[in-house]
């Protein structure tokens, strides 16, 4: 498929309108990409669903027809991570310690979502093991390949790693993923695409196999705002009423600590240019310490969260099979062995002051604004190859998104690159419940860069 006839998920669900094409022409499209022997559909997804797929484009196909579709988004392809439960199937996570797991009973309420509204499922997408790092490399089931660049063969960035893959190399139109500390913004930073990671009770987790459930959130990857916004209305239980915005009007604040350190070049320009034609466009920008971030290393030193939630959920599958997992995802939920109930008291009461002094001074703002990486895609190859290199550079990609996470905030990664460049994300951040004021600025800011 051509990126310049159906480059986007809201120009897809256009042309199905008018008409002009067809549930079943885009599936058939979208499937014959996956199935690319020179593609990357074998390591994109773990699971590909033709037969199904091929069913529910026809069912939307005969309800365009007779002009009774279910939503805007009836009869566009989508892909599902490989961590939300399809009726009849066991859920695998990436891992293939869960091979021969229960298959799920029913499907998780994201999935039930997509189907009443029309959406055709084509598959699961590959993910880190468990969902336990944001670069994506997974050593079961193959890592797909970055678009940029992939003669190299650079990281898609994680965990969502399939998903960002599916949608850049038009395998679907969009994606569902999730987000711990940043796994659909990562992906979508690194593959110049548009990730967005709500306010998490915004979006039921019945149903998707957890990580960390005082972090995990469900979110979206697409190519543009307005195609996030548009599958995110058809999984959330309150769709978004996105608002006209002008950046003659905005205040962004960019913090000064933490998540400006050690930026590399690319990272650095882009970002740096980014801002300069928001300020063109209007926009009132601050720097502010917010030395509150620098907090976070102290509190989470233990593991946070995610090791101690993440070991309570797989203690009992790593006394069986801990040899089945990737040696370095099971090596961090470990971390979480030695913490107890007092541990996570701990934890809750930390956050919960971090976040009440965060909010007050942030709320005055429209948005933060920072990278969401601070640096480009590196070679899957150099990362496999140094387990020191391989947690490294994690801990650093998951950095600046895993801010909002514990912030339990909504955030977007925005493709700020010149033209040419490697991919590089803006993450444009907002409080809890923030989500219709962070995605009408985000709606526009895209504008704003697109038009430089």
């Amino acid at each position: 498929m051509t990126s310049q006839i159906f480059p986007s998920l809201q120009q897809a669900i256009e042309q199905l309108a008018l008409g002009t094409v067809t549930a079943t022409q885009l599936t058939e499209r979208v499937l014959a990409n996956i199935n690319a022997v020179e593609g990357e559909g074998a390591r994109a997804f773990t699971q590909v669903y033709e037969h199904w797929a091929r069913e529910q484009a026809a069912a939307s196909t005969q309800r365009r027809a007779a002009g009774e579709p279910l939503s805007a988004i009836d009869g566009v392809p989508v892909s599902i991570k490989d961590l939300f439960d399809v009726q009849g199937e066991a859920t695998t996570g990436g891992s293939r310690v869960l091979a021969d797991a229960p298959a799920a009973e029913a499907h998780a309420d994201i999935v039930t979502r997509l189907l009443a509204a029309g959406a055709v499922i084509v598959g699961k997408t590959n993910m880190t093991e468990f969902a336990y790092s944001g670069l994506g490399i997974n050593p079961h089931y193959g890592t797909p390949a970055n678009p940029w660049d992939r003669a190299a063969r650079r990281i898609p960035g994680g965990s969502s790693s399939g998903a960002a893959v599916s949608v850049s190399d038009e395998m679907s139109f969009g994606a569902v993923g999730s987000d711990t500390g940043g796994s659909v913004r990562i992906p979508a930073a690194f593959c110049g695409l548009t990730g967005f990671k709500p306010t998490a009770r915004r979006i039921s987790l019945s149903g998707v196999l957890p990580l960390s459930a005082s972090l995990d959130s469900v979110g979206t990857i697409a190519r543009d705002v307005a195609s996030c916004v548009a599958l995110d209305a058809a999984i959330a239980g309150n769709p978004l009423s996105l608002t006209v915005k002008h950046l003659a009007d905005a205040h962004f604040a960019i913090p000064q600590t933490l998540v400006l350190d050690g930026l590399d070049a690319e990272v650095s320009a882009a970002f740096a240019q980014a801002i300069a034609t928001l300020k063109q466009g209007g926009a009132q920008i601050t720097e502010i310490p917010l030395e509150e971030l620098a907090e976070l290393a102290s509190i989470n030193a233990t593991g946070g969260f995610t090791a101690l939630e993440s070991w309570a959920w797989h203690k009992p599958l790593i006394a069986e099979r801990a040899e089945g997992y990737d040696p370095r995802v099971v090596s961090r939920i470990r971390r979480g062995e030695p913490l107890g109930e007092s541990d996570r008291q701990q934890l809750v009461s930390q956050r919960a002051d971090w976040q009440q002094r965060v909010g007050s001074k942030i709320q005055q703002y429209d948005a933060l604004l920072m990278p969401t990486v601070p640096f480009i895609a590196p070679t899957i190859a150099e990362l496999e190859a140094d387990e020191a290199t391989y947690f490294r550079v994690n801990g650093a990609a998951l950095r600046n998104p895993s801010v909002i996470n514990f912030l339990d905030g909504c955030a977007v990664s925005l493709p700020c690159q010149a033209e040419g460049q490697a991919p590089v994300g803006l993450m444009v951040a907002a409080l809890p419940m923030q989500d219709e004021t962070l995605m009408s600025w985000a709606l526009e800011m895209e504008r704003c860069l697109k038009a430089r």
